[in-house]
């Protein structure tokens, strides 16, 4: 067969890549179809170069080198950020994930069940406080709220400052608990324990002494979101852990790979709150404002936590969707 033969028969291929290249400008398109797609696309850059070679009309290689340049651009182009994507991923598929995961809820249970377990150990008995705190921190806490919130003056500056402090220190704790629960999931549930233990032992000391109310007139407010956001952090941490150990008739790789389409936007759900909690722990936390203004903050908080969780994530009639993060810029 002569190559003008060749490339005459192949028309139909040109023509159903073009008809591709159209469609995925509109919608994301199946797996399948995306293989279809590169290999139609590589098929005519095989053309192009046929054509160019044996000096074919200057017509066909005009059309072939558009067609391959807009396939090319379609394959490999860099996405830009989108919002609308990043909105209904955060507002709709991961809350809708998270009402019915056995991650969160073992997560939530093992947390907050060693938290108030331990904040009333503390409370009993301040050795126990010591024991588990230890007596750095419990120094540390002594002298960080022996004088009222508020009392060493309240700037822009210094809360700028705290809020980015307040960013890696909250991060960097979620970040830990969801690289231990990679470990099989096992280390996840250690640390998720330790810090639960931890706070709560800080929390039960100190509402024994007399800095007490300086202490819960700081956390209030931000201690919905931070609590909350460790708590989703190691459950993100667990699912991919224990995805290696369970693997569900898949090989480790692969059940990894599909337990983090689910875990990461989790993680990032984690940061958020994160995120949040430090903007207030900078600003509000700190500042001589009313007591009661601080509790009407973590009743708005726990109000919005609450309807996230629940309202949001109550299951409804949704198409089923492959939960994935958006595109971001390269």
């Amino acid at each position: 067969m002569k190559v003008a033969e060749l490339l005459e028969s192949r028309k139909k291929n040109w023509t159903e890549l073009e008809v591709l290249c159209s469609q995925i400008n509109r919608k994301k398109l199946d797996p399948s179809v995306v293989i279809r797609f590169a290999s139609l696309y590589r098929s005519a850059c095989a053309d192009l170069a046929l054509a160019d070679s044996y000096q074919l009309p200057r017509p066909t290689i005009r059309y072939l080198h558009n067609l391959v340049g807009r396939a090319h651009n379609q394959l490999y182009r860099s996405r830009r950020f989108d919002i609308r994507r990043w909105g209904e991923t955060l507002f709709v598929e991961v809350p809708q994930m998270l009402f019915k995961d056995w991650a969160i809820r073992l997560s939530f249970v093992i947390f907050f069940g060693f938290f108030f377990l331990c904040m009333l150990l503390a409370a009993i008995n301040i050795n126990f406080a010591h024991q588990v705190a230890g007596k750095a921190m419990i120094e540390q806490l002594d002298s960080s709220f022996s004088q009222p919130i508020g009392t060493g003056g309240f700037s822009a500056d210094s809360s700028l400052g705290g809020t980015s402090f307040y960013i890696i220190h909250n991060t960097s704790i979620g970040l830990r608990v969801f690289a231990m629960g990679l470990v099989g999931g096992v280390l996840g549930l250690f640390e998720t324990v330790a810090n639960a233990c931890m706070l709560g032992a800080a929390f039960g000391y100190m509402s024994g002494t007399e800095y007490r109310d300086h202490f819960f007139e700081f956390v209030t407010a931000h201690a919905p979101f931070e609590l909350t956001a460790i708590v989703v952090s190691a459950a993100a941490g667990m699912r991919m852990g224990f995805a290696w150990i369970d693997t569900k008739g898949y090989s480790r790789l692969e059940s990894v790979k599909r337990a983090s389409r689910k875990a990461i936007p989790i993680m990032g759900l984690a940061m958020v709150l994160f995120f949040m909690a430090a903007c207030i722990e900078a600003f509000i936390s700190p500042s001589p404002m009313w007591w009661s203004f601080k509790i009407c903050v973590a009743s708005l908080c726990s109000l919005a936590l609450i309807a996230y969780f629940f309202i949001l994530g109550y299951p409804r009639n949704l198409p089923e969707r492959r939960l994935t993060l958006p595109a971001s810029s390269r």
